[in-house]
């Protein structure tokens, strides 16, 4: 069985590559060659970039594929160039989407692939809908041989969960933890989240890979471990052997503070988010996903503690914070001052 991936070297596609390659599958990469360090032994690798059409077009022209999966197509202008380039040449086309796409708010506490797809509050989540809808309706029109897989919050040791943190990563927020500072958590820290290790994420799409009963269907996959805000901080503050310091600040005020949270908080993670993974399941009957988050989040710990080139420090972000808990105490004591 023969398979491309466009990328393949990111924090989901990663594992997958890895597990694909130990599955028998033979995998090429498309890509331009700038993490060598993720490629297993075994993957061929195709240098060039997915947006020289032309070029990719020459490059694949005498190779055919049981399996194409897009992994960095965000806008629709994306997918055309896709169904351009792999018409007739793919027996299964998969594009990853994105959970944060299901309706804000929701009308049901669990989620299925059923669940509607409309999230006013973040474009990144509207373009992945409309990419969904493009596809499904080359599927219907023309037999293109599309396969839809929305993940939710997905991470691995190179990478750590997290609500509020700045540009420049996560390192921020680990830092002040571990300097014993307070760190922000939007709401009151009860909104329950799924976070899924890429190494559970990876069995489930390799099962996905192939499978004739996915053909025009959407398939989310994420673990089944929902946990608050709060007890995520608690279990990344367990792996440093540090007791988190949190305060909670409203999804309203960070947003108005800085608008990059309306999408990222508001849109997706200030939601409650439980998902019904029956559906993947039946597709791929031996899944299921086996890291609980207190385990994973501790290898990303360990990950980031021994790699110094990871702990880039935010002072943008660092200032941000201080100045939005300074504005809630603030406002705190103006209010009980009766002034």
């Amino acid at each position: 069985m023969k398979a491309l991936f466009i990328g393949g070297t990111g924090t989901i596609s990663s594992a997958i590559t890895r597990l694909a390659v130990q599955k028998g599958w033979e995998l090429y990469l498309l890509n331009r060659g700038n993490k060598m360090d993720r490629i297993p032994e075994g993957a061929k690798v195709i240098t060039a970039d997915i947006n020289d059409e032309e070029k990719v077009a020459g490059l694949i022209k005498d190779i055919k594929f049981d399996v194409v999966a897009d992994f960095i197509a965000f806008v629709p202008s994306q997918l055309e160039r896709d169904i351009r380039l792999f018409s007739g040449k793919t027996r299964q086309f998969i594009f990853i989407s994105s959970a944060s796409a299901y309706q804000k708010p929701l009308s049901h506490y669990k989620i299925t692939e059923s669940t509607p797809l409309d999230n006013p509050y973040w474009e990144y989540s509207r373009n992945k809908i409309a990419c969904e809808e493009l596809l499904m309706k080359e599927y219907r029109n023309n037999g293109f041989p599309i396969t839809i897989v929305r993940p939710s919050h997905t991470y691995d040791e190179r990478s750590i969960p997290l609500a509020v943190h700045g540009k420049m990563g996560p390192w921020q927020v680990i830092d002040r933890i571990i300097k014993g500072k307070p760190v922000i958590i939007h709401g009151d820290g009860s909104s329950l989240w799924t976070v899924t290790h890429n190494s559970d994420f990876a069995k489930a799409f390799v099962g996905l890979m192939g499978n004739p009963g996915t053909l025009g269907e959407a398939v989310q996959i994420t673990s089944d471990e929902a946990l608050t805000w709060d007890k995520i901080y608690d279990c990344i503050g367990a792996a440093l052997d540090v007791e988190v310091k949190k305060v909670h600040v409203t999804s309203d005020f960070l947003a108005a503070c800085d608008s990059e949270f309306e999408g990222s908080l508001i849109g997706d993670k200030s939601n409650s988010v439980v998902f019904d993974n029956s559906k993947v399941k039946r597709l791929v009957p031996d899944y299921v996903a086996v890291t609980r988050f207190d385990q994973g989040v501790r290898l990303s710990i360990e990950y980031f503690l021994s790699h110094p080139e990871l702990q880039v420090p935010d002072e943008e972000f660092d200032l941000f914070c201080d100045r939005v808990m300074r504005a809630q105490e603030e406002a705190l004591r103006i209010f009980k001052s009766g002034k």
